[in-house]
């Protein structure tokens, strides 16, 4: 039975906010323009900051909300592995081509779930990294840094296992913004694709 719950996570995963209000609000798809990810920071620098926070809180929400299935039809398989099917679902999305975002809002949504302290700490780290670095996507790669940091600490070693392991999918789904870097043309934050607000 459990592969049911990691299906139905899967196609919640799946379902990308940021393509669908491009595609429904602006006529554009959002993965032809900028960094063409799916993803709240492709959105900021696309459309704007409200679309963005609307994306990055859609996108929050469907990890949390996959996270949770397992709690509350009282089943044994863990929240976090059931969210992080939600992860692979925005990553990799069934309905858009398998061609979606870099995994960051959804984790957030799971972790709420899973483990609330460790997501207050995973993130506060990212923001800081970001405002310190004004790079987004080395503050994603420090998520999968602090998750294994953490669960090494607290002597979890399947989760620590589990963790470097998503560690090295950051740094693959990231591979693009790392060569960009290391050339000196890797965007900041507040660069702007297309300034539109809703």
């Amino acid at each position: 039975m459990d592969w049911i719950f990691l299906l139905i996570s899967y196609l919640i995963g799946s379902f990308s906010f940021s393509i669908w209000i491009g595609k429904h609000w602006y006529g554009i798809d959002v993965r032809t323009h900028g960094s063409g990810n799916a993803g709240a920071t492709n959105t900021l620098r696309t459309f704007g900051k409200k679309t963005a926070i609307f994306v990055a809180i859609g996108d929050i929400l469907k990890g949390a909300v996959a996270a949770f299935l397992p709690i509350f039809f009282n089943v044994e398989i863990s929240p976090l592995v059931v969210g992080m099917m939600a992860v692979i679902g925005h990553c990799f999305p069934i309905y858009y081509g398998f061609k979606g975002g870099k995994a960051i809002a959804p984790t957030a949504g799971v972790l709420l779930i899973w483990n609330p302290i460790w997501s207050l700490i995973v993130y506060g780290g990212f923001f800081l990294v970001i405002f310190l670095t004004r790079y987004v996507f080395l503050g994603s790669l420090s998520i999968g840094i602090t998750l294994t940091f953490l669960s090494m600490q607290a002597e979890e070693w399947r989760t620590s296992v589990f963790f470097g392991f998503f560690t090295i999918f950051l740094l693959f789904l990231h591979r693009t913004n790392i060569r960009n870097y290391l050339h000196r043309v890797e965007p900041t934050i507040s660069h702007k694709d297309v300034k539109r607000e809703v």
